[in-house]
């Protein structure tokens, strides 16, 4: 089967209608989530109050990750990013490979977070089979990313927006009942719960250390930012806004929250009787804290689904632009959305309700463990890209555009060996090293589809649109 990339212009065209606003929101929306609202609590248990060291390192990987992607997308501001900026600076092969890559985590994120839906929705209706909230979550968010790019926009605004501003709900309450001294669950809140229990870090270097795999997955999807270049108005100038401030933003949602709630109960109390925000809520006197938190975890959920959604169709739809898919993924509705990609997820999430109809209890950690595998995957891919991109620049006497990479090469390269310890960690876990192999198996298959399945255009250099005089010196 030979893929080919000639589709009319009328067909294929995407429609630059996202703002700077949404697309913050949208990485923010990818990266906050049931990782944060109820994952949290696994991580404090890794490795204790030490585990805001953890969140601080990943989150400065997370914004050098970001910054590469960031230069790309300012110098090539093409739907699927990432996969292409492989294709061009990597080869063809890499190109496919990224891209599948991270469409196939996207996919089992949302196959993730349809079943959290399901659990979610059990606290309010525990005699209804999982399976009917799944279904209702898959036509809902699939229906809704059949409409217009900036309705989609919008949606992922207002859903961030609610999560966002429970975190800092959570936040200033936590700060009140730390500044005026009351308790939560029995306990008296106090810095000195930070060093108490077994001290700062009860488990040592090594406990830091392995809570890096869980927030590597919390992080995951914040480089969908880097999908919506193709969608934006004005890449040059929303992206580097978008860039600069999203990583940081989520840095400080994750440390500061975990931070209060570190202060507010002992750390080995935290998550066990729910979610941790649950109990500084319930601290507050909120009647309903429970229901209240529910809600706001069902939208978390809800909202990752609606930007993966986005986000892989987008990739699929670069793919295909590049020869990597069938030419029928580049033809958009005439609301400039890729209907084919669309309607390949919602049949993905299908076959994921069926593993969850098999394996109701592990499908979550499973498919969690091995999006950690493709995170790491396509992080490394984005700074390979990159590195490769400012060698050729750098050869060619190109001057780097006013956004350009901090410390390069030497900080590319520590965030590239930051990659492989998180990789090398997944061998010590059981469902990591069950995703090790799913992964391993995944590049395999993905290899031989390569080599069998993509002729002409698919195995030829792709060449990318390049900046404009104004749009370097921005």
């Amino acid at each position: 089967m030979t893929l080919s990339n000639s589709t009319t212009h009328h067909e294929s065209e995407l429609k630059r209608s996202l703002s700077l606003r949404h697309i913050r929101f949208i990485a923010l929306g990818s990266a906050i989530g049931t990782g944060l609202f109820y994952g949290s609590s696994e991580t404090i248990q890794a490795a204790g109050p030490a585990v805001l060291i953890a969140y601080i390192i990943a989150g400065c990987a997370v914004f050098l990750v970001m910054r590469a992607l960031g230069e790309m997308a300012v110098r090539h501001p093409v739907a699927g990013s990432f996969s292409q900026y492989a294709g061009r600076y990597l080869g063809p092969r890499m190109g496919f490979l990224t891209g599948w890559t991270f469409a196939f985590e996207m996919i089992i994120v949302a196959i993730a977070d349809m079943t959290a839906v399901s659990m979610y929705m059990g606290l309010w209706f525990p005699d209804t089979p999982g399976w009917i909230w799944m279904i209702a979550a898959m036509l809902l968010i699939g229906g809704l990313n059949l409409m217009r790019v900036s309705v989609f926009g919008e949606l992922e605004f207002w859903f961030t927006l609610i999560k966002v501003s429970t975190i800092v709900a959570m936040i200033a309450g936590g700060l009140y009942l730390i500044v005026f001294g009351v308790s939560t669950g029995g306990y008296e809140p106090g810095v000195n719960h930070l060093v108490d229990h077994g001290g700062f870090a009860p488990f040592g270097v090594w406990g830091i250390v392995m809570s890096l795999g869980i927030v590597v997955f919390s992080f995951g999807g914040v480089e969908t930012l880097g999908v919506t270049a193709g969608e934006t108005g004005d890449p040059a100038r929303a992206i580097p806004k978008a860039v600069n401030t999203v990583p940081v933003r989520i840095l400080l949602f994750y440390v500061l929250s975990l931070g209060v709630m570190l202060c507010l109960l002992p750390w080995d109390r935290i998550g066990s009787e729910g979610s941790p925000f649950v109990q500084v809520f319930a601290g507050l006197g909120i009647p309903f804290a429970e229901h209240l938190i529910n809600a706001v975890v069902l939208t978390a959920a809800l909202s990752a689904m609606n930007s993966i959604f986005y986000a892989a169709s987008r990739t699929m739809y670069g793919l295909a632009e590049q020869g990597h898919a069938p030419q029928a993924f580049t033809r958009v509705s005439r609301f400039g959305v890729p209907v084919w990609p669309v309607a390949i997820i919602m049949a993905s999430l299908i076959a994921g309700l069926g593993l969850y109809l098999w394996i109701p209890e592990q499908l979550f950690l499973v498919v969690a463990s091995t999006a950690t595998f493709a995170t790491l995957f396509t992080w490394s891919s984005i700074l390979l890209s990159h590195h490769r991109m400012r060698r050729q620049m750098r050869r060619d006497g190109i001057p780097s555009a006013g956004f350009a990479f901090p410390g390069w090469p030497v900080l590319n390269q520590v965030t590239l060996a930051f990659m492989g310890l998180v990789t090398v960690i997944l061998a010590f876990t059981g469902p990591g090293r069950t995703a090790l192999i799913v992964g391993v198996v995944w590049i395999l298959l993905m290899l031989a589809a390569y080599q069998f399945l993509i002729h002409g255009k698919g195995r030829q250099p792709i060449k990318l649109p390049e900046p404009s005089a104004d749009a370097s010196r921005s």
